[in-house]
């Protein structure tokens, strides 16, 4: 079975669904981000209330423990609301006698796969791949302890990484073309 992280994993999961033909479902995973941005995270929310939390970035930005709670329950906030809308009411799938290839668009820092990856195992995932067209090598290394195969066309390295860096064309995926694509795929 192939698990997309929505949105940007989604049509990236859709293509090696398609190619393998898998079944594809979604693993709703979100960043908590630091109060002050959009785009970067100190930690992550799983599916399953899962929460990992990066020590390191709370000390170097400072954080208290009043900002790390509030953000934390805004992002299990939109956890919530991302599973209901990408999964309805739907049984969570039972992954203990089969593969899971866990995709996303890329991997910068790493805490939505790691979270990811530890919601899968808490729902007794035995064999979790992770699948990524790009990803920074430091969270590589980081993110293989805990998966049984891990494959990544592009690695790159260097103090910054941007997954969209990556890609000869980049469009954002929003919450609505990531369920018209996953529509699409379950009626073919």
């Amino acid at each position: 079975m192939v698990l997309a992280v929505p949105s940007g994993g989604v049509p990236v999961a859709v293509e090696v669904a398609r190619i393998l033909d898998l079944s594809l479902d979604v693993a709703v995973v979100s960043k908590i981000l630091l109060p002050w941005t959009t785009e970067a995270g100190f930690g992550a929310v799983g599916f399953d209330g899962s929460i990992w939390i990066n020590q390191d970035y709370v000390d170097y930005y400072k954080l208290g423990q009043p900002t790390i709670e509030q953000q934390t329950q805004v992002t299990l906030k939109k956890v919530q609301r991302r599973v209901k809308l990408f999964r309805g009411d739907q049984l969570w799938p039972d992954l203990q006698n089969r593969p899971v290839i866990l995709v996303d668009d890329g991997i910068a820092a790493g805490s939505t796969l790691r979270v990811a990856v530890q919601a899968l195992r808490n729902t007794g995932a035995v064999e979790i791949i992770v699948a990524v067209p790009t990803a920074h090598e430091e969270s590589l290394i980081r993110i293989l302890n805990g998966v049984d195969a891990l494959y990544c066309a592009n690695i790159r390295s260097g103090q910054q990484f941007a997954v969209t860096a990556a890609y000869r064309q980049w469009d954002d995926v929003d919450e609505s073309d990531a369920c018209r694509m996953l529509a699409s795929f379950q009626k073919r």
